[in-house]
């Protein structure tokens, strides 16, 4: 009858320990020299055997010489989140915390005072920033991503954590679901001839650098591990060699393969889950290939005759299923 029926959140749930990848703050610039310093035609040169260049190990050795660079500028770090962390909690707040608790371990009352006070001042910038944050997600009323996100912030909404089962069953079995339609196509692939008198895409390096330079850096990273910010922050050093990939690729009509590979990551639809097909597949390919698919997306639009109806909402940039209702209300009223 004494127990209280409210229990700390620290009690509710245990503390997580994860691994995170930091960035330390000359990441970047070391990227670019290392970047700007390095040979790409040795790895072509590599490759080439008999005048011939082999596109899957020239892709290969170039993506995995990029991602030895970023494990080498990067550092790994294991944090625990605790289910009571502020969300204005930030590093700085973390080093006035222990500076102060260095201070009243030390018995100095001068240090403790300013210690005390530097704290106060960090923690209220903090939460003005954090504010700040959460009404700049409120400023465009057509960015539906962002103004759900600050709900979901506000509100604190979280989905629960589907637990997972430890049989080893499981990822056998997602891959036979999911490849299901697959193992139906019994028909080889037969590469079609191409005309003596067609003329190849060429991919210029203006056009590639503009398009690394528009990667999403929040996007999650394929199977190559290549995070968006490198290929946007590095555009002008990644810029001559991944041209010369595109275009090698285009000219032999072959993808490399390392560029084909997919993440298969599923994702409860509902909760819970009771059978295979409650998983959503979610796929990740490399950022890499994303950037290829985008030019030769480009240049197959400008070719062919604008014949979209201007109400389709499906399957176009910036066009949502808001936008097919409110103009179906329109029409309405």
């Amino acid at each position: 009858m004494l127990i209280p029926a409210y229990r700390p959140l620290l009690k509710l749930a245990k503390p997580v320990k994860k691994q995170i990848t930091v960035w330390p703050d000359d990441a970047t610039s070391t990227l670019q020299d290392c970047f700007q310093c390095t040979d790409w035609n040795m790895f072509r040169e590599a490759a080439t055997y008999n005048n011939h260049t082999d596109l899957h190990e020239y892709t290969e050795t170039v993506t995995a010489y990029i991602k030895k660079c970023i494990d080498d500028v990067t550092v790994t770090k294991t944090i625990t989140t605790r289910a009571n962390q502020k969300p204005w909690m930030t590093a700085e707040v973390r080093g006035l915390l222990k500076t102060r608790d260095d201070a009243f371990r030390s018995g100095d009352k001068a240090a403790l005072k300013t210690a005390r006070a530097n704290l106060s001042r960090g923690i209220k910038q903090a939460k003005r920033l954090y504010a700040q944050k959460i009404n700049n997600h409120f400023t465009d009323s057509k960015d539906t991503w962002s103004l759900w996100q600050a709900i979901q912030t506000i509100t604190d909404y979280k989905l629960l954590p589907q637990a997972c089962d430890d049989d080893t069953y499981l990822p056998d079995a997602l891959n036979e679901f999911y490849a299901r339609f697959e193992m139906q196509n019994d028909t080889p692939a037969q590469k079609l001839l191409t005309p003596p008198n067609n003329q190849v895409l060429c991919l210029s390096p203006a056009d590639v650098r503009k398009t690394l330079s528009r990667v999403n850096p929040c996007k999650a990273a394929g199977p190559d591990n290549i995070p968006g910010r490198v290929l946007r922050d590095c555009a002008a050093q990644l810029t001559d060699v991944l041209t010369d990939i595109f275009n090698t690729s285009l000219s032999q009509a072959v993808v490399p393969t390392c560029l084909k590979s997919t993440s298969i990551i599923p994702v409860p639809k509902k909760p819970p889950v009771s059978c295979l097909n409650d998983c959503r597949p979610i796929a990740l390919t490399p950022i890499m290939m994303k950037c290829f698919e985008r030019l030769v997306m480009h240049n197959i639009k400008t070719s062919l005759p604008n014949t979209l109806d201007p109400l389709q909402f499906a399957y176009r940039p910036n066009r949502s299923t808001d936008d097919a209702i409110s103009s179906t209300w329109l029409l309405l009223t």
